[in-house]
């Protein structure tokens, strides 16, 4: 496992980093990002910091290197550095619903992937932030940012903003039961296009359709093309014949790893049904968060394993007082999600069939 940097010094001494840093950098300037200035009396600039990440393929081999700068948003003050933060991303349910028509009516399945998303979004505000580690500029200098960047509160609804316009103008419109789905009818085609900030998935019985918009959206904003649907939200995504395959056993060998439990004993089922958990069983947890968060992972983990749905909604009664007991039973369903993992569920075409008498 590649460790990943906490701070510039440290990321500086490696020459992966350092040269994504560098890609980093060229692309906001290219992007037109910014413009250098002197602080104007009575304003305030904000921060800014590196994250770095290792980003993985769906098999878990290392995909690229990736720096990223991001402003500290959390010192932006309402009213004055923004105004709106909503913006929708794609509900599992929505993913599921779709990857099950693209099953059943054999529609076609690729993924986008856009570059640098929330740079491609234009502020309203006025909005000034201390130079970066990696440039020099003068003490008394600042970045006025003239688009939108990583880390600001507005930074997701300007993105949606910039590319619901654009899906708007080409033909396309907002499903009425989640605004993360877009959708065109022309005749008989169909095409739909499922956002989750930077990854879209394109799906319909139109391949040219397809083409289309994938050539216009390269144009507008510079997309991957991914190919078919591979690995999406952590869904792994497996397409033969009419079936479609879902699994999400990295996600869950990621879970076990984090809490220490990848060599831990398998067991063949997610409870013990003799055993009856109630408020009172057991003794109260010092420190819930462990508790909160493994039962956030597991309702995720239900998107694919609904065999573990039962056992993790009456689990997650406990979220308000947890005791040791129910920690344990949490435990018990990792130990089956370990015996379970290469496992895939899968959506596919149903064919019904009945008798009438004439």
């Amino acid at each position: 496992m590649i460790t990943e940097p906490h701070s510039y010094i440290e990321a500086s001494k490696s020459d992966c980093w350092v040269k994504a840093m560098r890609e980093e950098l060229a692309t906001l300037e290219m992007n037109n990002t910014w413009t250098l200035t002197k602080l104007p009396p009575g304003k305030v600039a904000i921060g800014c910091r590196w994250v770095y990440k290792v980003k993985y393929n769906a098999d878990g081999t290392i995909k690229r290197y990736k720096a990223r700068l991001v402003a500290k948003g959390y010192n932006q003050l309402e009213g004055l550095d923004f105004l709106d933060t909503f913006s929708p991303v794609a509900k599992i349910t929505t993913v599921r619903m779709l990857l099950a028509l693209a099953s059943i009516f054999n529609w076609h399945l690729k993924q986008l992937d856009v570059n640098n998303v929330f740079l491609h979004g234009e502020l309203n505000e006025e909005v000034y932030m201390h130079v970066p580690q990696g440039l020099s500029a003068q003490h008394d200098q600042v970045f006025l940012l003239k688009r939108s960047l990583y880390g600001l509160k507005q930074a997701s609804r300007q993105w949606y903003a910039r590319l619901s316009s654009f899906l708007l103008l080409h033909g396309y419109h907002h499903s009425q039961a989640d605004h993360s789905l877009f959708l065109k009818f022309t005749g008989t085609s169909i095409t739909t296009l499922l956002i989750y900030v930077d990854d879209v998935i394109l799906s319909g019985n139109d391949l040219s359709e397809i083409s289309h918009i994938t050539l216009l959206l390269d144009q507008a904003f510079k997309v991957k093309n991914l190919g078919n649907l591979k690995y999406f939200l952590g869904l792994q995504v497996a397409r033969s014949l009419d079936v479609i395959h879902l699994s999400q056993q990295k996600y869950v060998l990621d879970v076990l790893a984090d809490v220490g439990m990848l060599a831990c004993a398998p067991t063949s089922t997610p409870t013990d049904y003799m055993t009856k958990l109630t408020l009172d069983t057991g003794t109260p947890l010092v420190d819930l968060s462990p508790y909160r968060r493994l039962i956030g992972r597991l309702v995720y983990l239900t998107s694919t394993r609904p065999d573990i749905t039962y056992v993790v909604q009456n689990l997650s009664q406990f979220v308000s007082s947890p005791t040791d007991l129910h920690y344990r039973a949490v435990f018990r369903v990792l130990r089956y999600l370990k015996a379970i993992s290469w496992c895939w569920n899968f959506l596919f075409f149903l064919k019904c069939f009945t008798t009438k008498r004439l």
